[in-house]
């Protein structure tokens, strides 16, 4: 029998049991929109729910972007750490392959979770990765709020993306902070009334 090795109840013979992989899964959903609210933190608001304002008394004018903010995100460093672990991981599994290259924090992230039915079976190390994540989003989450807001699905992006006249068809998601939409696949702006017509009106038939 073994100890889960975040929450030392019995796993059977995981290494993170099966709350804990859950909870890691959801983690590492969260850190991305984590981290683009710790960058929209950057400056400082003028009022309202959750003003957040530089604390530090340091002479001369004062930076237009808040401190704190950038004292979490660089003593955090996010993306690093989330790739570190991705680099491990990949390290034990494959040791034959080489390491993959950075490609940023939602990539890391969707790549490690992809790989958590392993991870709670296979490697050692995983109760150690779901502390230092579990730590990550505490981190960040001391700074914007709890809960994250949550990205919601407004429609499917109608770009038409090569010669072919294909479609680019991925989800376009909205947080309350945008002023506008973009599709995070093709990178397809819709802004203004025209642009949301126009997308509301070639939707497939369910989608909105």
């Amino acid at each position: 029998m073994t100890l889960c090795g975040l929450c030392g109840s019995e796993a059977g013979d995981r290494y993170l049991c099966d709350r804990d992989t859950t909870n890691l899964a959801e983690r590492l959903a969260d850190l991305p929109t984590l981290h683009d609210e710790l960058v929209q933190c950057l400056v400082p608001r003028r009022g309202g729910w959750g003003e957040i304002v530089s604390t530090k008394n340091a002479a001369g004018p004062r930076s237009p972007l808040d401190e704190n903010v950038l004292d979490e995100m660089n003593s955090g460093n996010m993306a690093k750490v989330v790739h570190s672990w991705r680099v491990d991981v990949q390290r034990v599994r494959w040791p034959q392959h080489s390491a993959p290259p950075p490609s940023g924090l939602a990539a890391d992230c969707r790549w490690l979770a992809m790989e958590l039915d392993w991870i709670g079976a296979h490697y050692p190390a995983a109760g150690d990765l779901a502390r230092e994540v579990r730590t990550l989003e505490a981190q960040a989450r001391s700074v914007v709020g709890d809960p994250v807001p949550r990205r919601k699905v407004v429609g499917q992006c109608i770009a038409v993306v090569d010669a072919q006249g294909a479609v680019c068809g991925a989800d376009i998601t909205h947080q309350a902070s945008e002023s506008r939409l973009t599709c995070r696949t093709c990178h397809c702006v819709y802004e203004g009334q025209q642009d949301l017509l126009l997308l509301l009106h070639y939707q497939p038939d369910g989608v909105v």
